[in-house]
């Protein structure tokens, strides 16, 4: 079984995640490609790529291959249905970012909480102007998208004893850090009672634009709508329109419907707008997680047992 590393993995990671996975299978037939000709010239006889992304050229060279294993939770920019159709697995690394995206929430809940962007301000003012924090425990944190990350930012929030509700494709299925969980039929609900919304969902068509004008008018005046899921999932200019308004009481954004986010955007210079450039899932374990992930689908693989992740 050969395995390759593409040149398509992110922040030069490719010989990290390499070693990483020797390290855990000494034995294993790995290489790690480092230009697009060398990947057109090695992809045709590999079992298994390791990458964030697969160009159809690749694909359509691949003539033995078996496994597509996404250094990434999200696969939206897979061709799914060319790989269905050959018979090609693709799992993902979805959980790997749980815990840092769980961690990143959890600092913009309490920067909102307790107003580190008033902080901030009167700082570079040189300004000593004392005022009131609150606490999270006296709030509601509503998560849409009750899975790996969602339960980790149930757990966290859980840790100061603020109320928890949220929702979740298959309600029956959830963390017991969860005070109340419905189905995607409760998002109003959720939307009504929440004092922070919490975006932590796939992409999907039905997830598209969820958060639309219609949903933010839905919240409260003063909710606090965080995104660490996908830009897409909240239609941008609604949410503009909404923070223009004084509809909503802010936005914690780590995702956008066009990324990088233009340098126009009106987000940019509102103070009760928080912007990250989709960092949330860094982590300086990622590639050991990665790896983790790999060797025990790996070894599933070998065995001709189901695979973890599977999303095709």
């Amino acid at each position: 079984m050969r395995v390759l590393v593409t040149p398509h993995v992110l922040g030069g990671g490719g010989p990290i995640l390499a070693d990483e996975i020797r390290d855990r299978r000494p034995g294993i037939d790995l290489e790690h490609v480092e230009s697009e000709d060398e990947l057109r010239e090695a992809v045709g006889d590999a079992t298994a790529l390791l990458t964030h992304r697969l160009p159809s050229e690749v694909l359509a060279a691949a003539d033995d291959l078996e496994w597509v294993q996404a250094l990434s939770a999200g696969t939206d920019d897979y061709d799914r249905e060319a790989l269905a159709d050959r018979d090609v697995a693709l799992t993902n690394v979805s959980g790997i970012h749980a815990k840092p995206i769980g961690q990143q929430v959890l600092g913009y809940l309490l920067h909102f909480e307790r107003r580190f962007d008033r902080a901030v301000t009167q700082q570079h003012r040189r300004e000593w102007d004392r005022y009131a924090g609150g606490e999270l425990g006296d709030r509601t944190v509503g998560i849409v998208g009750v899975g790996a990350i969602g339960s980790q930012v149930a757990d966290y929030c859980r840790s100061f004893e603020a109320r928890v509700i949220g929702t979740k494709r298959d309600p029956t299925d959830a963390p017991e850090h969860v005070d109340e969980i419905y189905g995607p039929d409760g998002l109003e609900t959720v939307l009504a009672e929440s004092d922070y919304l919490v975006l932590a969902c796939p992409l999907t068509d039905e997830t598209r634009h969820l958060i639309d004008a219609d949903a933010l008018a839905e919240a409260a005046d003063d909710a606090v709508l965080v995104n660490v899921a996908r830009g897409e999932i909240v239609d941008q200019p609604a949410l503009v329109d909404a923070l223009q308004a004084d509809a909503l009481g802010g936005a914690a954004l780590d995702v956008f419907e066009t990324e990088p986010l233009p340098e126009e955007s009106p987000l940019w210079d509102r103070d009760d707008v928080l912007v990250t450039p989709h960092m949330a899932g860094s982590t300086p374990h990622y590639w050991e997680r990665c790896a983790d992930v790999f060797v025990r689908n790996y070894e599933r693989f070998r065995e001709g047992r189901d695979l973890e992740n599977r999303v095709v």
